[in-house]
């Protein structure tokens, strides 16, 4: 029973953060948890091609879905505001505009942009934020989204320990399933969730 604000995050690009955002959205949405799903960065949405917050919704039709800024290139968010020459997303004006939303939905979903660590902005001296302070400040807890493939396991293992030791509580979900799973896929499914 998730409430409050959740981290969606992964232990890398590509590993179904978005599927697994609607996915909960749905869930929760079909058991009466008034849902809302948050970006706090969108990079590089190809043309002609929904964004994620688009995915979302056209999946799993949550109350509310908002991308708080987008940036053309497909970069992490931080470097993507510096080649577009846009301002980098600051840690407290996103933690100020997601937090009316947790207060006044039950559930808030926050999709992180690539992995637990990317930098997704700047804090007021001018210092990289990621979606793990993010996660302090909001008293998230977080959902992490892992890939099947080879390398998950200690990419997992990576994600799982920066946030032990940040003390937010998470839990493990595999995203992109391939159509023919081979022995790795099961093998590490069995490890991830025994």
């Amino acid at each position: 029973d998730l409430r409050g604000a959740v981290l969606v995050t992964g232990t890398d690009t590509g590993v179904g953060k978005t599927i697994v955002t609607a996915a909960i959205a749905a869930a929760a949405s079909s058991a009466g948890v008034e849902v809302a799903a948050v970006k706090p960065a969108q990079t590089g949405t190809a043309e002609g091609l929904p964004s994620d917050m688009e995915e979302v919704v056209r999946l799993a039709g949550p109350g509310l879905a908002t991308t708080l800024v987008d940036y053309p290139d497909p970069l992490a968010p931080l470097v993507a505001a510096r080649v577009a020459g846009e301002p980098a997303l600051e840690l407290y004006d996103t933690v100020d505009a997601i937090r009316p939303l947790v207060k006044e939905r039950d559930l808030v979903l926050i999709e992180g942009a690539g992995g637990l660590l990317v930098p997704m902005g700047v804090r007021p001296g001018g210092e990289p934020w990621t979606v793990a302070d993010l996660a302090l400040l909001l008293g998230a807890v977080a959902v992490v989204v892992a890939r099947a493939g080879l390398g998950t396991l200690n990419h997992t293992a990576l994600t799982l320990e920066a946030l032990r030791r940040r003390s937010v509580p998470a839990c493990v979900v595999i995203g992109a399933w391939p159509d023919d799973p081979g022995q790795v896929h099961w093998t590490n499914l069995s490890e991830l969730l025994p």
